[in-house]
Formats: C-alpha cells, structure tokens, sequence
C-alpha cells in the first residue's frame, strides 16, 4: 500500500473525523464559554463585591517606561499601554471560571454518553440472551426423519 493510500485510509476514518469535528466544536464551545465568564457571570459577581472589574484586578511589578500615574493604572489595558509588567489575576480568575464551566459540561456530556451506552449494551445483552433461550428450530432433515419413524410406527 502506498504512503498515498495509506493517508487516505487514515484521514477517512472515522475516529479522524470525529477528532476534527470535535476541535473545531470544542473551540467554538471555548469561545462561548468565555464570552459567559467575561460578560455575564463575572459582572454581576464583581458588582455584588463592590464593583470590581475582575478583568482589571492586577499586579504591576514593573511600571511603565514613563512611570505610573500617581494613583497606579487604572485599567489593565492602561498599563499594557504603559508597557507595564503587570500580573494579571483578576484574566486568571476569569479563565479558573471558564475551566470549571467547560469541564462541568464535559462531565454532563461524558455522564449521559457514558449512560446511553450502558444502556445500549444492556439492550443487545438481553437481545442475545432472549435469542439464546430460544430453542433453534429443527432441521428439516430430522423432521422428515421424525415423520417417516412415526409412520413406520402406526404401521407396524
């Protein structure tokens, strides 16, 4: 078999597809994820504590070429501007947040697949024993044999 034919077989496989399927779901999936953290949960929890903007909770370890303004940056996208060397907890937050809410879903996921197969496999094990118990039908040949004893019994 030629590397060609090789390559097609691989890349028409099943598995292969699905794996590329599930990527492109899976980032599409992320993107919705975060756009849940960044703009619907993290709000409303950073206006119960206070008003904090999670996406601006920082650290600057280093200012800016220019220096910081006398009260610190107010925004991270400030500092950024600035050239600031700032650690960024508040983004790291967001991106814990949107971690726990993709593997709770891939839980869920695995959880009803996980059971769907079970359910499955149960259905064709009482398939194949309901088929095993049964009894095979008998072969024509013994049932022809079975006839012609019975008449050779009335007869004699």
């Amino acid at each position: 078999m030629s590397l060609k034919d090789e390559f097609k077989a691989f890349i028409l496989r099943g598995n292969v597809i699905d794996l590329a399927v599930g990527v492109v779901v899976g980032a599409s999936f992320g993107n919705i994820v975060k756009s849940l953290v960044d703009d619907v949960l993290m709000p409303p929890i950073g206006l119960l504590l206070g008003g904090v903007d999670f996406s601006n909770i920082f650290l600057t370890l280093k200012d800016g070429a220019a220096g910081a303004p006398e009260n610190g940056y107010a925004t991270l996208a400030a500092a950024k501007a600035a050239g600031a060397v700032t650690m960024n907890i508040g983004v790291f937050l967001n991106s814990v947040l949107s971690f726990l809410i993709v593997a709770t879903a891939i839980f869920g996921v695995v959880k009803v697949v996980n059971k769907l197969q079970s359910a499955a496999l149960k259905k064709e094990k009482d398939d194949a024993d309901a088929k095993a118990a049964e009894p095979a039908p008998t072969p024509e040949d013994i049932v022809l044999l079975r006839e012609i004893r019975d008449a050779l019994a009335k007869r004699g």
